[in-house]
């Protein structure tokens, strides 16, 4: 526990199920409880794996809660039996995990975060294509959209990370072997997800995630100057990001980007919509609440959102980023159109034309046929 009374953090991160991650977290439990330390199993999903369950064997597990759901009764951690039974330490499989509606929480790192502020380590794992900022990138690279995310912010509370690695060709043997899945699941699988273009991205992706990772956390501990009293890291540089939300689908994308960009950069990142003078949150306008939401799914990021109000939404934004002295703008496509920038319709169009002293990046999907 640190000195704070705020338990440990520890995630064990792979690229795709079978590397490892949970036969890893299991082992290293083991070797706490040879230690004397008091380990319990909040949850553990084994999948069928043999050796996986094996390497559980003898480590105390908590009972889950039974959660009845649309005539049907399912089985989630129970954080309140873990916290009243308070452990050292707390194996919790599958971070990204959506609970049934019912639970306390949405999301089962919700839970582990009430863990952790009750004093109690965690030993958690995950793999990189749910982390929220990187959701975009993994539809180009596997074809599907994640639906389970963990925010970035979360992984960035970690104390450690383990990155869990095996190579593609590896894994896809374990597979055909029928370790992971059993046969007919494997072989769909080698069809879809598991083809080996796809795992040779993914781990890349993992690697270079671990490797951002450490050079954040040795830099960090570097000595520089000081600001809001914590020390600033020498390396970073002074940007400062706007990702401009809009009611476009697409301002997700612009949105995860820019956050992205922004905790490698070590910038500040702001999201920013603007919308008509009088604006109701509860509206039900179909424009006003879409960019509601987004407003609602970059505060879900930590990143610190503004409303502006006004007729011109293009002059009112880059007015706002001069005088926060943004060094990126980050867009959706603009509408194509043939009039000039500053008599299109399109705010984005007219923000691309006035921010001459800006970066603007502008996001979009890498087939740009599908966007309209």
């Amino acid at each position: 526990m640190t000195d704070q009374g705020r338990g440990q953090f520890k995630i064990y991160m792979g690229y795709a199920a079978g590397v490892g991650k949970t036969y890893k977290m299991l082992e290293d439990a083991q070797a706490l409880k040879a230690g004397r330390q008091d380990v319990v199993v909040g949850y553990f999903e084994p999948h069928g794996r043999q050796e996986t369950i094996a390497k559980g064997e003898g480590l105390e597990v908590v009972p889950r809660k039974k959660v009845n759901y649309r005539g049907a009764t399912f089985e989630e951690m129970d954080a309140e039996r873990i916290m009243a039974r308070h452990p050292q330490i707390c194996l919790v499989d599958e971070l990204p995990h959506t609970n049934v509606p019912g639970c306390r929480h949405t999301k089962r790192w919700e839970d582990v975060l009430e863990l952790l502020d009750a004093g109690i380590d965690v030993l958690t794992n995950m793999n990189i294509q749910h982390l929220e900022s990187l959701n975009d990138q993994i539809r180009d690279i596997a074809g599907v959209t994640v639906r389970e995310t963990v925010p970035d912010w979360i992984v960035q509370k970690a104390d450690e990370i383990v990155m869990v690695d095996l190579t593609p060709r590896a894994l896809l043997h374990r597979l055909e072997r029928g370790v992971i899945y059993e046969r007919a699941q494997a072989q769909l699988a080698l069809q879809n997800f598991f083809r080996e273009p796809t795992l040779v991205a993914l781990r890349e992706l993992a690697l270079r995630e671990a490797a951002h990772e450490v050079e954040q956390r040795i830099a960090s501990t570097q000595a520089g100057p000081v600001e809001g009293g914590q020390a600033v890291p020498p390396w970073r540089k002074h940007q400062k990001i706007l990702a401009y939300l809009t009611a476009d689908p697409k301002t997700t994308m612009v949105t995860r980007r820019a956050k992205r960009v922004s905790d490698f950069l070590d910038a500040e990142c702001f999201a920013v919509a603007v919308l008509p003078v009088g604006h109701q949150r509860n509206s039900t306008d179909p424009h006003r609440e879409a960019i509601e939401k987004h407003l609602d799914f970059a505060r879900n990021l930590h990143i610190e959102t503004r409303i502006l109000q006004g007729k011109d939404a293009a002059s009112l934004l880059i007015n706002f980023a001069r005088q926060n002295q943004i060094t990126q703008i980050f867009v959706t496509r603009p509408y194509s159109s043939f009039l000039p920038p500053l008599l299109s319709r399109d705010p984005v169009q007219k923000v691309i034309s006035l921010a001459k002293d800006m970066q603007i990046v502008i996001v979009s999907d890498r087939d740009p046929l599908k966007r309209r």
